[in-house]
């Protein structure tokens, strides 16, 4: 991929940049550095921008994070490569309070968190817009894979990525339209191996850095640690039921299960598998039963952030960051989806589509089951 293909339409600011201030999120990974390159070699005056949510000395050595120590060093090292103003701004208790804790708390609930949304809609979008129109700056830049795609009233639009295995729009569904009029995302047309080509190109010190895992603050996949340092009551035990009430086992925490989860339920000599089909918080109660009662219809939304236009109810939900779009049709709060859907999980997001424009999404806050009386489930003879 030649430099050349990257032009001031990148950007999408009109005029030439030669007098315009772009401030890039740089977290020290490839993506939002090349972002920063193309910006710097567009002539405007580029600053970089890393927010520290870690401690400086308990991150260094974390493998797969962002927003670390090595990260704001990495960050800082492709400022110099590229010649940009590079600053670092300590958002440590921010991302605590506003992310980790509602993390802890929405499992201790019985509710799946994504805790990049909430780092989306606080501290990476809302904190970081107020301090890039502090800055002077005409648009904010991000190495997110989604597209910006001005309409015909001129507003921006949020659109799926060009290439489906790098979208990240699932993330971005919160995003305010004053948000979205002031960010760019010059990479949402490219695919990541054009990305690295172009870091490698401009010699830049993370071209070959490996891509950071999807909830940085999570050493080694282990939720419950995380959890435990916010709720010490995290491991509090319950009983481990049938979808007909009676009880199968116990559990060691709500926190070690999720809604369709099998593995990990540790019972034995029974005729078929059987998945997790809710948690209940109140009475600790793990609730379990065969995969066809995982079967859900619909899905109640709250919080719902609108992006689109003209809406007529029909669309595609996507309900799980990887998961395939299905058909479905929205009613008020209410998601109907057009066939069952499996795993769909309260505190989870359910985002609406048309083609490849994001129309917007909500939080899932409860889900109806597809089966009239789940606790009317048989195993077949």
């Amino acid at each position: 991929m030649s430099l050349s293909a990257h032009h001031e339409a990148d950007f999408q600011l009109e005029g030439p940049l030669s007098g315009r201030k772009i401030v890039v999120a740089m977290s020290g990974g490839v993506d939002s550095s090349v972002v920063a390159a193309l910006a710097a070699r567009t002539g405007a005056e580029v600053i970089g921008v890393t927010l520290q949510l870690y401690d400086h000395g308990a991150a260094v050595k974390r493998a797969g994070s962002c927003c670390a120590g090595q990260d704001i060093r990495d960050a800082r090292a492709v400022a110099e490569r590229i010649g940009i103003a590079h600053y670092v701004f300590d958002y440590e208790s921010r991302f605590r309070e506003s992310v980790i804790a509602d993390f802890a708390n929405e499992y201790m609930a019985g509710r799946t968190p994504i805790p990049c949304v909430k780092c989306n809609m606080g501290v990476k979008f809302t904190d970081l817009f107020a301090l890039a129109r502090d800055l002077g700056a005409d648009c904010l830049a991000t190495g997110h894979y989604v597209r910006r795609v001005v309409g015909a009233d001129g507003r921006a639009q949020l659109h799926r990525a060009a290439d489906p295995a790098r979208d990240q729009s699932y993330f971005l569904f919160a995003t305010t339209q004053d948000q979205l009029d002031y960010l760019r995302f010059p990479l949402g047309g490219l695919p990541k191996g054009h990305v690295r080509e172009i870091a490698a190109q401009i010699g830049l010190p993370v071209a070959m850095k490996p891509d950071s895992q999807d909830i940085c603050f999570v050493p080694d996949g282990d939720y419950a640690s995380v959890v435990r340092k916010v709720r010490p009551d995290a491991d509090a035990g319950g009983d481990i039921v049938d979808v007909e009430g009676r009880v199968l086992g116990q559990h060691k925490g709500l926190i070690h299960y999720t809604v369709g989860q099998r593995k990990g339920l540790e019972l034995g000599g029974l005729p078929e598998p059987l998945y997790v089909v809710k948690l209940d918080a109140a009475s600790r109660r793990v609730i379990v039963g065969p995969k066809r009662a995982l079967a859900v219809g619909a899905a109640l939304l709250a919080d719902i952030n609108w992006l689109g236009g003209d809406f007529a109810g029909a669309c595609m939900a996507k309900v799980r960051s990887l998961a395939k779009p299905v058909s479905a049709k929205l009613e008020g709060d209410r998601l109907l989806f057009e066939n069952p859907e499996y795993g769909v999980a309260p505190g989870q997001a359910a985002v609406l589509y048309d083609g490849d424009r994001v129309l917007g999404g909500g939080w899932i806050a409860e889900t109806v089951s597809a089966i009239p009386d789940p606790s009317h489930i048989h195993s077949p003879a």
